[in-house]
């Protein structure tokens, strides 16, 4: 397969900072949508929309085979003011495509287009435009409107770009490849009192600088050293003034884990201190746990397969066939729970060049530079996959 010429690639760049322009939170991607439903209903494809709130998916079948393959790109933006100064900024203020779905969105499309135009193969492609990855789930709303149901898949891929690797390189890892995600609220109720009386207040305050500093013992004296984990405390508040020790203070607590067990056992110690430690100052503690992504789990087979096909159509300094695990979430966790398939990483530009600023980063963009490679690859895994699983189907 050769590599889409410029002309082509253009169309997408254009449609690409079109779509950074006017980004939309989860479950908002309602102009985004309009857009990936048109394009996709004028190159042929049969298009669903509204699965799982905001989402698209879009169907072509050719030949008679019952093999069918789903490529998923996400489509919401965060709320970062952005400070690019690109000509194709936000418009909207307080939003921006901060970490690349943009990008994820027009590389998918570049393929669709090159899959419905140029090439013949024999199955079922499904084309899932997912809305709010960034922390609303998406990918579990879709699978409650019946995703697989309606539209099922012997294997499912995707691919997220990645600033710090070279522009264009393709990165993958079998087994645990991102971490879970889970949250907690904490309020801690004490008595409070005159700054200068201590000792007839109950101080919320000390016990949370003290839950803090415990906190960081659940990783080091709890998970296997071989194993990653992550406990951080992203905000505490607590009283306005220097001279009054308030009744109430809060945190808010983040909690990632690269193994279900681990997962499960960070839980338990991180509420077991907190309550210990609340009650030792004498104070009452109460935890809203919320949990979120899970473990992202590649499946072997899937994961060789992506790997092989890369390695067919690029250079060898151009894929990286065990790159590393990220403490990162994403919902398509969910997705590979219940479809084998993989998640992989496109270097977005890696040094002081275009397209090295991390993600969810108000001067993050990305890299029109890296959409040819995506469009080629995913139009390159889609016929690998029918032409090697031509009669394939998932019952």
């Amino acid at each position: 397969m050769n590599t889409p010429n410029k002309a082509f690639i253009d169309e997408f760049v254009v449609l690409r900072r079109q779509i950074h322009s006017v980004p939309e939170l989860a479950f908002e991607e309602h102009e985004t949508a309009a857009l990936v439903a048109e394009k996709l209903v004028s190159w042929g494809y049969k298009v669903t929309t509204g699965v799982g709130g905001t989402g698209i998916v879009g169907q072509l079948r050719r030949g008679a085979a019952n093999t069918c393959l789903g490529l998923r790109a996400d489509m919401d933006a965060l709320p970062i003011s952005e400070q690019t100064q690109l000509p194709w900024a936000s418009t909207k203020p307080g939003l921006m495509h901060a970490c690349g779905h943009d990008g994820h969105t027009a590389m998918l499309l570049a393929a669709a287009k090159r899959l419905a135009q140029k090439c013949d193969f024999n199955g079922t492609l499904n084309l899932i435009f997912q809305p709010a990855e960034e922390g609303g789930g998406g990918a579990l709303k879709m699978m409650e409107d019946g995703l697989f149901t309606r539209f099922p898949c012997d294997m499912i891929f995707a691919a997220h770009n990645m600033p710090g690797i070279t522009a264009g390189q393709l990165v993958f890892r079998k087994g645990p490849t991102m971490a879970s995600s889970d949250y907690a609220s904490v309020t801690l109720t004490g008595r409070g009192g005159h700054g200068a009386m201590p000792h007839l207040a109950d101080d919320p305050v000390v016990a949370a600088a003290s839950i803090v500093m415990a906190l960081q013992t659940v990783v080091s004296r709890n998970i296997n050293p071989l194993h990653s984990a992550v406990v951080t405390v992203g905000a505490i508040n607590a009283g306005h003034a220097n001279n009054v020790i308030p009744a109430h203070a809060t945190l808010e607590i983040s909690v990632r884990a690269l193994d279900p067990e681990a997962r499960t056992l960070l839980e338990s110690k991180v509420k077991a201190i907190i309550y210990g430690q609340a009650e030792s100052y004498g104070l009452t503690a109460e935890i809203e746990w919320r949990q979120g992504y899970a473990v992202l789990v590649n499946d072997s087979a899937a994961t060789d397969f992506a790997i092989a096909t890369a390695q067919a159509m690029a250079p060898a300094s151009g894929v990286n066939p065990s790159g590393p695990m990220l403490m990162g979430s994403e919902d398509f966790a969910f997705m590979l729970q219940q479809v084998p398939g993989c998640y992989f990483l496109i270097g977005n530009g890696a040094g002081d060049g275009n397209g090295a600023c991390m993600v969810h980063n108000p001067n993050y963009d990305f890299n029109d530079e890296i959409l040819a490679v995506g469009a080629d690859f995913w139009t390159t895994l889609a016929l690998a996959f029918f032409s090697k699983n031509p009669q394939k189907h998932i019952t």
